[in-house]
């Protein structure tokens, strides 16, 4: 009777399992890589928060065709080679038709040549190395700017914040190389004479040396390409050497609250490119959503000074969220022909893919919003070019 009462129980069970709706369990999977561990570790960190924000928010709609979004998350661990392994194993073992990533440029570029020969998309939410686009990879859709794009948005306020002479120190990697190049370029256009170009590894804490040399330039105004972490370190180190210079950081990911906490005094007067303005979001190109991120942000108990790049994962997720419904699948090439179809407002402002790199196997670029902010009396401000009258 006990044999016979397990195999009853066997057919019920299959039975059951029969007559169970189709992908009843079943999920929308979206990778994510970030460099959850390492020197820029925190930055990571904060495009997982907004991410995991996207992810709740779609998912409290009601999904993607019905169906909840599945985030499967990896640390590439600030490391191209790490970036790359990410990549696979997210593809290979987890089987996602799409993916955000990776931060870092250098991280991006190791982990593109995975998703060209696997015939996966991913959404690019923060690298901006030129050639992040310009390789000829038709599976990258990016939504920050690469840094020509940055270099057009300040070209405006060139005159206003009165450069003649400028330095760089930027991170040695393709982020940062390529920083130096495209607003190199737009400065010299504009009449702008460039001086010294120090470089720094990712992972070094004494840039002294490197202000040492600036400083004996006799430029006024320094442009700082890093992570936030790093950016701290280098204004206390250049104001220890009374290094007076107009500091103007790129790539957005200063967090200028992080640095008014982390550097004080240090900070004071710096200028910051940024994508996103949390102390301000009603002047974001969607308010209300602006502000709604900003509020929940601080209902999860993130620390406010990650809003600047939390934006960012929030703004990958919906990309592709958006896509997938327009796909109808969430299958990689018909999710790849669908992001060229996107057009939505994320919180940075619209997003929208324009072709970019070698004719037939363009990757697509869109055009983000780009904002100027200023540390005044300890405060994230609009210059005063900027601040209405």
């Amino acid at each position: 009777m006990r044999r016979a009462a397990v195999g009853l129980g066997v057919v019920v069970g299959m039975l059951l399992g029969t007559l169970a709706p189709a992908g009843a369990q079943e999920t929308v999977k979206v990778g994510l890589i970030q460099p959850l561990s390492g020197p820029v570790a925190a930055s990571g960190n904060y495009v997982r928060m907004g991410a995991e924000i996207g992810r709740d928010w779609i998912n409290a709609r009601g999904g993607v065709l019905g169906r909840q979004v599945q985030l499967l998350i990896e640390d590439n661990k600030s490391d191209p080679k790490e970036a790359a392994t990410a990549a696979e194993k997210l593809i290979v073992r987890d089987k996602v038709p799409v993916m955000v990533g990776a931060w870092g440029s250098s991280m991006t570029l190791a982990a593109m040549p995975k998703l060209e020969e696997y015939g996966v998309p991913m959404v690019v939410e923060t690298s901006s190395a030129a050639s992040v686009t310009k390789r000829g990879n038709p599976w990258i859709f990016r939504i920050s700017p690469p840094s020509e794009m940055e270099a057009l948005g300040l070209e405006q306020y060139v005159d206003k914040l009165g450069a003649k002479k400028v330095d760089f120190l930027a991170v040695n990697t393709d982020w940062g190389r390529g920083s130096i190049q495209a607003f190199g370029d737009m400065l010299k256009k504009k009449g702008v004479e460039v001086g010294a170009a120090e470089m720094m590894e990712q992972s070094a804490t004494d840039m002294n040396a490197q202000i040492t040399k600036i400083k004996s330039t006799g430029g006024d105004t320094l442009f700082l390409t890093t992570a936030v972490e790093q950016i701290t370190l280098v204004l206390k180190q250049a104001q220890e050497q009374r290094l007076t210079r107009k500091v103007i950081t790129t790539g957005g990911s200063s967090s200028p609250t992080q640095l008014i906490k982390q550097a004080g005094a240090a900070a004071e007067g710096s200028y910051h490119i940024v994508f996103f303005m949390p102390w301000f979001p009603e002047a974001m190109p969607d308010g209300k959503l602006a502000k709604a991120f900003v509020d929940e942000w601080a209902k999860r108990g993130f620390p406010f000074e990650g809003l600047t790049e939390g934006f960012r994962g929030h703004d990958g997720i919906a990309t592709i969220a958006e896509a997938i419904k327009i796909a109808g699948k969430d299958e990689p090439k018909a999710i790849q022909e669908a992001l060229w179809k996107v057009s939505f407002t994320g919180v940075n402002g619209p997003v929208k893919f324009e072709k970019d790199g070698p004719a037939g196997k363009e990757s697509g670029q869109s055009k983000p919003s780009i904002f100027v902010v200023q540390i005044k009396d300890g405060k994230v401000a609009l210059p005063d070019f900027l601040a209405k009258k």
